[in-house]
């Protein structure tokens, strides 16, 4: 029986000074619950739109339904941006709104509800962002003349005009209602009513080509207009970039001021606000053919983030969603791009991502947040190499394993229990340093009537510094009478739930035949080891023991 998972983080005393050669002791208390499991794993999202509507957009989309027993929402970039539909890396169009010669609205529908109707049939809800510009509602820059529409990947993508302000706010607003309204026509009331309405995207930074009190006007516009359309409607934002300073540009602390301007202007004015949305980003880094990874900046930016709503009394109870929520910035450079980019494909990112996950459960009751959403800015890329290296959770049709982990996150519901271990980083050093020490061996539990589940991982910021460790998992608090449990269990290691590694094994076919492909698909499901066990109950306990490789998550199921 083993347990896996991959450790984040930076030297610290008390990381350092834990002895690594003996067994970590992870407890679980299902006597003590801590609070409900708010399925924070089921929100996903991309640039480029027009991949929703691609077999392989499809087919995950289906399979990001299949996975999870509550709604999945999808937040895509460019639906309101200007073109005929074609993709490219970091650029999608849908040509919703033109203007005639008189400068009277035209509404063109037919790409946008190819991709609503794409997430219909898949079963998934959309996270509605509302962007960019559309070319003819685009202002002109007085300081760029010359300014082009669009610009192309790898170049300065955020440089045209489809990030600038409008020209009229009194027309954006018209736009905006007319979308709402059209999106009720075509799938009700009742459906559209459970959707959300996100205002543009990272205003903070090259986005937005204008000021914050530019950006509190769109806002202000496009709330009236959802308003207007659908009066219940969920309309929130600003999407800032990480609070904790690590933002791309605009400044270290540019999404911080526009986060808490925003907050501000919202509460003077007295605008509808139904949830609050920004980001948080990692910061990973590669020295000597070694990549580092950054956890530390991730969560940083969801303490400072939470922190700053919680001042709030207004809003500290409104829904939060950090509707990107990543171990890097860019999804669309691959590690042909950024060689540290490589993580992506193997077991570090299902690591990392289970590290960072149970923390932001640790960060919203820090704060008393209402978080409903780890938005993973992930999913994947059409006309490319196989496992090129891109943040995706699959590739060419292939799932990669940290789509694993959500299917792992997915299998747990109910209340989140105690769970203490000897081998995990104390939240506030992952914060300010990540795992640069000792790894992070640590787990997440759940209970739900006759079912726990214990997730339970082994990660390090750095995989050199990553060895197996042998854990001792013990689940207390079952119920009296209960003589024996059934255990199961799944796991994401360098063979189970991992097509990577198996796609390796074949040679590395950057385009594998049409029977490797059917084979590396199977591969990449999530795998149960084993068969299913009996294991007695002493005391109310149950103990379980096995090994966790390095980089390596598992998930047991004790049922009675």
């Amino acid at each position: 029986m083993g347990l896996v998972i991959g450790a984040v983080g930076m030297a610290v005393a008390q990381e350092s000074t834990r002895d690594t050669s003996k067994p970590v002791e992870i407890n679980v208390d299902l006597a003590k619950k801590v609070g409900r499991y708010e399925p924070i794993y089921r929100w996903f999202g991309y640039d480029e739109s027009n991949y929703t509507t691609t077999a392989n957009g499809r087919k995950l989309l289906g399979e990001l339904h299949e996975m999870s027993p509550v709604p999945v929402y999808i937040r895509a970039h460019h639906l309101l941006t200007s073109g005929d539909g074609t993709p490219e890396l970091k650029w999608s169009s849908t040509g919703v709104y033109s203007e005639d010669a008189q400068g009277r609205p035209v509404y063109e529908w037919k790409i946008l509800d190819g991709i609503f109707d794409a997430y219909k049939a898949a079963g998934v809800k959309p996270m509605v962002e509302l962007g960019f510009m559309p070319k003819d509602l685009a202002a002109k820059l007085p300081n760029k003349p010359d300014q082009p529409y669009q610009m192309h990947f790898p170049g300065d993508v955020l440089g045209g005009a489809s990030n600038n302000p409008p020209k009229d706010y009194a027309k954006w607003q018209a736009l905006v209602q007319a979308v709402v309204a059209h999106l009720v026509e075509r799938y009700g009331k009742d459906e559209v009513l459970t959707w959300y309405f996100e205002v543009w995207n990272e205003p903070d930074i090259s986005y937005w080509h204008g000021t914050p009190e530019e950006y509190y006007r769109l806002y202000d516009a496009s709330a009236a207009g959802v308003k207007a359309a659908l009066p219940g409607a969920r309309v929130g934002g600003p999407a800032t970039t990480g609070p904790g300073g690590t933002a791309r540009d605009g400044g270290p602390d540019s999404g911080y001021k526009l986060l808490k301007g925003f907050l501000e202007h919202v509460r003077d004015t007295k605008q509808p606000l139904d949830f609050i949305s920004f980001h948080a980003k990692g910061s990973p880094r590669i020295a000597n053919g070694e990549v580092t990874m950054g956890i530390n900046h991730e969560l940083r930016d969801v303490d400072e983030g939470f922190k700053l709503i919680a001042s709030f009394p207004e809003f500290r109870h409104l829904p939060v969603i950090l509707s990107e929520a990543d171990p890097e910035g860019c999804a669309a450079c691959s590690a042909k791009m950024n060689p540290a980019n490589a993580y992506r494909n193997g077991t570090l990112y299902p690591a990392y991502t289970a590290a960072a996950y149970a923390r932001m459960f640790q960060l919203a009751e820090k704060y008393d947040i209402h978080l409903i959403a780890m938005l993973s800015w992930a999913f994947e890329f059409e006309g490319r190499d196989t496992f090129e290296g891109f943040r995706s959770l699959a590739t060419n049709g292939i799932d990669k394993p940290v789509l694993n982990f959500f299917r792992m996150a997915a299998k747990m519901s109910g209340e989140r229990v105690e769970v203490d271990s000897t081998g995990a980083v104390p939240l506030d050093v992952m914060c300010e340093t990540g795992v640069r020490g000792a790894p992070d061996v640590d787990g997440l539990a759940t209970v739900n009537g006759h079912e726990a589940m214990v997730m339970v991982w082994n990660y390090q910021d750095t995989v050199k510094d990553d060895p197996a460790t042998e854990a001792r998992v013990s689940v207390e608090g079952v119920p009296a009478g209960v003589k024996q449990v059934r255990v199961r269990e799944w796991v994401i290691d360098e063979t189970p739930s991992n097509a990577y590694t198996a796609w390796q094994a074949m040679g590395s076919p950057a385009h594998p035949t049409e029977d490797q492909t059917a084979r590396l698909q199977g591969v990449g499901q999530l795998q149960e080891v084993g068969a299913v066990k009996t294991v007695a109950v002493s005391h109310g306990e149950v103990r379980l023991e096995g090994t966790l490789p390095g980089e390596s998550v598992r998930l047991y199921e004790v049922s009675w």
